[in-house]
């Protein structure tokens, strides 16, 4: 993770970037699990839980790169495949894979775990 993002934006870009999660992850999850209440074939129903896991992940902010392209790409797919306004879609697919490319910023699970850490070593007094 460390060598994709060379820095985890913090400050108000990192809010921003928290801001995008949320909103990405909370509607990804809203669609999968409305996907999965009305019953749909058994390929939509993996659609769904695509959905639901890569919005997870982009709430906590764990391997965005992957859960933002998953995210892009399953808005792309709905664009093509499903009738109707695409412009919803186009939207989630833009955010989605603008997280993907500009990482999720310092306040993520991604940041904690593969972030640059700083190690302190104390000097011994002669």
């Amino acid at each position: 993770m460390r060598r994709l993002f060379s820095t985890f934006a913090p400050g108000w870009p990192g809010a921003g970037l928290l801001l995008l999660r949320l909103v990405a992850g909370v509607s990804l999850i809203t669609h999968g699990l409305t996907r999965l209440r009305t019953g749909p074939p058994t390929e939509l129903t993996v659609l769904a839980v695509f959905a639901i896991t890569a919005g997870i992940l982009l709430l906590a902010g764990l391997w965005t790169p992957v859960s933002g392209s998953l995210a892009a790409a399953l808005a792309l797919w709905s664009t093509i495949s499903r009738p109707g306004d695409p412009w919803a879609c186009i939207y989630m697919a833009t955010i989605g894979a603008a997280l993907a490319l500009l990482g999720p910023g310092a306040w993520s699970a991604d940041a904690r775990l593969f972030g640059w850490k700083r190690i302190e070593v104390r000097g011994q007094k002669s």
